[in-house]
């Protein structure tokens, strides 16, 4: 049997489905219910079975059938991953848009002081960067490459480390004029100690009673605290010298380097369990624009590293 013009007449019926109706369907389609309803007929007659049930109360409003109605998902997500072919075809330049997820706090202090670095060599790429605390879907919000922070284990998506990260305390300069605020670790519980809330939800990522208790300081956690759920912010609080901020490397190191912010007690080492991750679509890993992006990222980590030795 000669097939129908599938593509179409699939349109038809998911719009219809999901509208439960030929004239809303219709009109997201852009064409008459007429149409729609009879792309719908000729895939019922080439598959020799009905889609909806027909229920008439003052205007028509379709029922789809158990069968019609299993399939659905399945036609959803067949649409979804042609979408996503499209924007690869269309999207295998180095010239366009490149969608980066990062979070906010990772955008403030490590990625936009260096991000020039890569518009000059790849002057034809505009970064569209989308910032959020939350978890974001990379295939329904088009998101082309991202970087995030954990064990490096995220469903559907290829991850590759980055950078590791290393925990110390940190405070303002000013708080050192004093030289003998800081001679020793258990000192510290005389401070008020700035608390990064935003990794609350990674179990594993040290927290100021466990930095403390690496140090040998055995006395209770009894201070003064500040809770801020933003690793930039945390360290914005130390540089206005309100207290002592239990500092995340990656994010402290140009604050360090500029002398905004000095290092406690440099001879403690706490390398966190949790690293940094480029992560992106599989789908999307040979786009030309994604490798230029993952490839400077690399190197700017590299050059980072180098500048330190």
């Amino acid at each position: 049997m000669k097939s129908p013009i599938h593509l179409n007449a699939l349109k038809a019926f998911e719009a219809s489905a999901r509208h439960q109706s030929f004239s809303a369907a219709a009109n997201e389609l852009n064409v008459t219910p007429a149409a729609v309803g009879q792309l719908v007929k000729t895939l019922e007659e080439w598959l020799d079975t009905p889609l909806f049930h027909r229920m008439s109360s003052g205007k028509t409003r379709l029922i789809t059938t158990e069968t019609a109605q299993s399939a659905l998902p399945l036609i959803q997500e067949g649409f979804d991953k042609l979408a996503q072919g499209l924007d690869i075809l269309k999207d295998n330049a180095i010239s366009g848009v490149l969608t980066v997820a990062v979070s906010p706090a990772f955008a403030a202090k490590w990625l936009l002081p260096r991000l020039h670095h890569f518009q000059a060599i790849c002057t034809q790429t505009n970064v569209n960067l989308n910032t959020n605390l939350k978890p974001v879907d990379f295939a329904s919000q088009r998101i082309d490459i991202g970087i995030r922070f954990g064990v490096g284990n995220w469903q559907g998506l290829g991850a590759e480390k980055l950078m590791d990260e290393e925990v110390y305390p940190v405070c303002s300069p000013a708080l050192l004029e004093d030289p003998t605020r800081f001679t020793t670790t258990d000192k510290l519980l005389n401070e008020t100690l700035i608390h990064d809330q935003s990794m609350d939800a990674h179990t594993s990522f040290p927290s100021w009673s466990s930095w403390l208790k690496k140090a040998g300081v055995t006395g209770p956690l009894i201070t003064k605290s500040i809770q801020i759920n933003n690793s930039a912010a945390v360290l914005q609080s130390a540089i206005d010298g309100h207290g002592v901020a239990l500092a995340r490397s990656v994010m402290a190191k140009d604050d360090l380097a500029a002398g905004r912010l000095v290092r406690l007690f440099p001879d403690i080492y706490f390398e966190s369990p949790l690293a940094y991750y480029v992560i992106y679509r599989p789908e999307c890993a040979a786009l030309p624009r994604v490798q230029a992006f993952k490839n400077w990222l690399f190197k700017e980590v590299e050059n980072q590293a180098f500048k330190s030795e």
